[in-house]
């Protein structure tokens, strides 16, 4: 996919992108890019924008020179940087007649299904409108167990909530290497995130960055799942956008061939999903075949899950086969895993559904 042909793009703004080593905002920085964003906008093309930063400038605006502040201190920081990022975008923006609208997201906005189509309906409403997204994590109320931790996540997320057909991940590198030392060993295209991709990265992250090339991937894994294109490519540059496509430097993440709806694509997103259902043989290949995961294939239930929440499904041989939305809890399918279905009932004391999981509810992987 050409980068002029994508119907709706994310752009996601690393925090040494919009933010110098001083914690000072980039202004003509921000000022070059909305110059490139207004060419899309020409085009018809929408833009949501994915902004890291308000940590950063609310350290700046404190004079707080430790980068690395603890979770509840942060929250109180990113409230007061949070401020002075959106008057920057709101400032700049109307400079260059582009309306904004700020949109603070939590993981749970993203990881309930219907909280999820809620802030889809406010993004469309925004293009209604005409405004350009802004958007960021709520770290002023996030907690370490509910965090993304990264806005890298956050806008590949975001991509599959809108239906976006790119992000762009605007990062302080051209991509991603074959091997760290060697700059002219870019790779130029993905088109499975797979453990050898994984090998390849790099740990350290800049000061004012909470991700690095780690959460880069996981973000691209979550696109190419959605059928959506990602790109990683150096921000640093005046007019990032048009030096990308002039220059095509770049590691380009390819999706994957996706029949799924827009609900299956959510499901096999999802970020949270740590809890596991065991089943046997038999189960994997009903799955496999299109069937709903019964009581009497499970053998085990790895975390606590509410129903409705998101689960990964193991085969016997502990490999992940299969995302789904559970319609039992784990206390629940502890009681009665391994049981024919004709047996729950008397097992919980109440009628319940005969599925664990409903075929409607799995995403094989």
């Amino acid at each position: 996919m050409q980068i002029n042909k994508a119907k709706k793009i994310v752009i996601k703004l690393g925090s040494s992108t919009i933010v110098d080593n001083k914690g000072k905002f980039k202004k003509k920085w921000l000022l070059s890019l909305i110059q490139d964003i207004k060419q899309f906008r020409k085009n018809n093309q929408e833009i949501v924008i994915v902004s890291s930063g308000s940590i950063a400038l609310g350290q700046s605006y404190l004079k707080i020179k430790n980068k690395k502040v603890k979770l509840q201190m942060s929250q109180a920081v990113a409230s007061i940087g949070q401020i002075h990022l959106i008057n920057e975008f709101q400032k700049l923006f109307e400079k260059n007649k582009i309306k904004i609208g700020q949109i603070l997201i939590t993981p749970d906005d993203t990881e309930q299904r219907r909280r999820a189509l809620n802030a889809r309906r406010t993004f469309e409403n925004l293009f209604k409108l005409g405004a350009i997204p802004v958007v960021n994590e709520n770290d002023t109320t996030a907690t370490s167990e509910i965090k993304y931790g990264d806005n890298d996540r956050l806008a590949a997320r975001v991509a599959q909530i809108v239906g976006a057909d790119l992000l762009i991940i605007l990062s302080d590198v051209d991509g991603l290497y074959k091997k760290i030392s060697n700059k002219k060993s870019l790779i130029k295209e993905v088109n499975d995130v797979n453990e050898n991709i994984f090998s390849l990265v790099d740990k350290k992250i800049n000061i004012f960055g909470s991700g690095g090339m780690l959460t880069k991937l996981e973000a691209a894994k979550i696109c190419m799942n959605a059928g959506c294109n990602m790109l990683i490519a150096n921000g640093r540059n005046f007019n990032p956008i048009k030096k990308i496509i002039s220059k095509k430097k770049y590691t380009w993440f390819k999706p994957k061939i996706s029949n799924l709806d827009a609900r299956k694509k959510w499901i096999i997103s999802s970020l949270s999903s740590f809890a596991k259902i065991y089943i046997d043989q038999g189960a994997s290949r009903a799955l496999k075949s299109g069937k709903s995961l019964l009581s009497a294939g499970i053998t085990k239930v790895a975390g606590n899950f509410k129903k409705g929440d998101n689960i990964i499904i193991v085969d016997n041989n502990n490999i992940h086969i299969a995302r789904a939305l559970s319609s039992f809890t784990s206390d629940e399918i502890n009681k009665i895993k391994g049981l024919q279905s004709n047996q729950i009932e008397n097992i919980l004391g109440y009628a319940t559904k005969s599925e664990i999981v409903h075929k409607d509810d799995i995403v094989v992987l």
